[in-house]
């Protein structure tokens, strides 16, 4: 199907049939990195702005070099040395940038909504790299891609989600995307990394981790946000781990194909052990890596692309 919409702001708003598009063209734009010339002219003349008002590395790195790959300009606001520190809003910031005349808004913030907010105020196309608690829709799509890139049709497939439910954006981006795509799924925590009701959002929910990965096709584990809890929801991160962590022992009776995952950052020793996140199982790098052909697909989408063979652009 054509892409029409001019964001990327969440999965929970997306069809099926909008984030196979996604996928498809994903797989198309990975065959790019693997050429040794690493670029096409798919954004030339565009510019593109990444705003990151969080820390981040991963989602950043990838989302400059597929902007660099598909040879669009760009420019990378520090938002520590901006007017922000003088008292600037994030809608005067944005807005100052656009009287450039940039094409692409590439912006994270603590504040859910934010995206959103930007996208009903200004021209520029604004993709979500993550806002508050509420959605990461391109760390999910990079999970679902190397899903369905391992696994195949995801329809009736289990899949464990493992950790800081109730603060996590992932998990909830990771919800939408594989119930949508016909994907059976778990959300397994203690009850108080749980947010009430999330039954609604058509996932089961399992205090036991052991059971749940018993019967899962791939389990993803979540960090801890610590930076995001109030209060403390748990005794101590020791018997976090010991309940909740996955480790050479949990999984060593599990077969050989299911998956482990994890969106990074890691904190070994607390919820995945350093064997198991670096063991046969784990598919943490390769997320990574398809992370790039996703954020090219998306950049491409938004930006106008229509088609899906990129190949046929030239280099």
């Amino acid at each position: 199907m054509a892409w029409t919409k001019k964001d990327l702001l969440d999965l929970e708003y997306l069809t099926a049939e909008e984030i196979t598009t996604i996928l498809d063209t994903a797989r198309s734009f990975y065959e790019v990195s693997t050429r040794t010339i690493k670029k096409v002219p798919a954004l030339r003349g565009k510019t593109v702005v990444n705003l990151f008002y969080e820390a981040s590395t991963r989602t950043r790195a990838s989302f400059e070099i597929a902007e660099k790959r598909l040879s669009a300009d760009v420019l990378n606001v520090n938002v520590s040395v901006s007017s922000v520190t003088k008292g600037e809003t994030l809608l005067d910031t944005v807005k100052n940038l656009c009287a450039y005349k940039i094409d692409v808004i590439v912006i994270r913030h603590s504040v859910s909504g934010s995206p959103l907010y930007l996208a009903r105020n200004i021209e520029a196309s604004v993709i979500n790299a993550g806002d508050g608690a509420h959605e990461h829709p391109t760390q999910a799509l990079l999970d679902i891609y190397t899903l369905r890139e391992r696994l195949g049709e995801l329809k009736g497939r289990q899949i464990a989600i493992v950790g800081d439910i109730a603060h996590s954006r992932v998990a909830r981006s990771n919800i939408w995307g594989l119930t949508k795509l016909g994907a059976k799924v778990t959300v397994v925590a203690p009850p108080t990394l749980v947010p009430r009701d999330i039954e609604r959002m058509g996932v089961a929910v399992s205090h036991r981790l052991d059971e749940a990965i018993a019967r899962a096709d791939a389990v993803n584990m979540l960090r801890i946000q610590r930076e995001r809890e109030k209060q403390t929801l748990f005794p101590s991160l020791r018997e976090y781990s010991k309940l909740f962590g996955l480790d050479e022992e949990k999984i060593k009776d599990l077969p050989e194909g299911m998956l482990v995952m994890h969106p990074g950052p890691i904190n070994r020793g607390v919820e995945i052990s350093g064997a198991v996140a670096d063991g046969p199982h784990s598919v943490i790098l390769e997320q990574v890596t398809n992370g790039l052909a996703v954020r090219m697909a998306v950049l491409f989408l938004v930006a106008g692309g229509t088609s899906l063979h990129p190949e046929s652009l030239g280099t």
